[in-house]
């Protein structure tokens, strides 16, 4: 027997019962996955470590991340797809941007986790 596992069989149903409500919906927990696994990506966490700092386009996140414009519009397209990041047009040129603070946050407290073990 493994030391996770269960030494006597008791379920507390008042605990259960509580807990029960605050399960959430499928749906959300889909949506939830599939964005921690874009941010799964070390250069997609790159693109928004940077716009965490300032809005650019994809020319300078490709000169910083030293990637082709290509690659990177990828990943954008990725990351706004799942509204990550956001876009402003003006004339001819896109911007990006992060999508609100919430995204800002998560990355930031995962930074500082991983940092707590160095």
């Amino acid at each position: 027997m493994g030391f996770d596992d269960c030494q006597v069989k008791h379920i507390n149903p008042k605990k259960v019962n509580e807990l029960r409500k605050a399960l959430l919906p499928h749906p959300v927990l889909q949506d939830l996955a599939e964005t921690f696994k874009v941010l799964g990506d070390p250069t997609r966490l790159n693109i928004i470590h940077l716009l965490s700092k300032q809005e650019l386009c994809v020319c300078d996140l490709a000169s910083l991340l030293n990637a082709t414009n290509s690659l990177i519009s990828h990943q954008l397209r990725i990351l706004r797809n799942l509204r990550l990041v956001k876009v402003r047009r003006e004339g001819r040129k896109a911007f990006y941007s992060l999508d609100d603070d919430h995204i800002r946050h998560l990355f930031n407290e995962g930074l500082i986790h991983v940092r707590e073990r160095e």
